[in-house]
């Protein structure tokens, strides 16, 4: 009897981490060797291409809340769909070995509200927001509604100035 146990124990061993690896990568989604100043500039041609704007999550894979919101939205159909309609999406790095410190400044230094902080540009790359994640938080995870208000309040159908009252 010991010895299916100890089977059945090994072949969950093998079969359970099998089962895991179609799960997120949340160890690598900032690339430290990126060409962040070529890869947003990419960025801005594929959303002016595609009438979206560009939204940069800023942060490092050591930052616990920039995994949290990436697997947040990656898990969420609804905010990941807003999102995708809306934006292209590039995750510039900030860490030890490249803290990306010329883009930062262009950006006006949105480091200084700590990470993962979200800069919005629009399709000609023009910084139209800076979002503090902060704002976006609830307990210890992320709040859906103020998530998606601020991905649809940004977004570039909510810019456009049929969308404005008239005074």
């Amino acid at each position: 009897m010991k010895k299916y146990v100890w089977t059945l124990i090994l072949s969950l061993g093998f079969i359970i981490p099998a089962a895991n690896a179609q799960t997120l990568d949340l160890q690598h989604i900032y690339n430290p060797e990126a060409n962040a100043k070529k890869d947003i500039s990419e960025a801005i041609v594929k959303a002016a291409k595609e009438k979206k704007h560009v939204l940069l999550q800023i942060g490092g894979n050591w930052c616990i809340w920039c995994r949290r919101f990436y697997k947040f939205v990656e898990d969420d159909a609804e905010l990941k769909t807003t999102m995708d309609k809306n934006y292209v999406v590039y995750h510039l790095n900030y860490s030890k070995e490249n803290k990306n410190l010329p883009v930062l400044k262009e950006l006006g230094y949105p480091q200084r509200f700590g990470f993962p902080v979200f800069v919005i540009l629009d399709e000609k790359g023009n910084r139209i927001h800076t979002q503090n994640s902060g704002l976006l938080e609830s307990a210890d995870s992320y709040d859906k509604k103020k998530v998606m208000d601020m991905l649809k309040q940004w977004s570039p159908s909510a810019l456009q100035p049929s969308n404005y009252i008239n005074e």
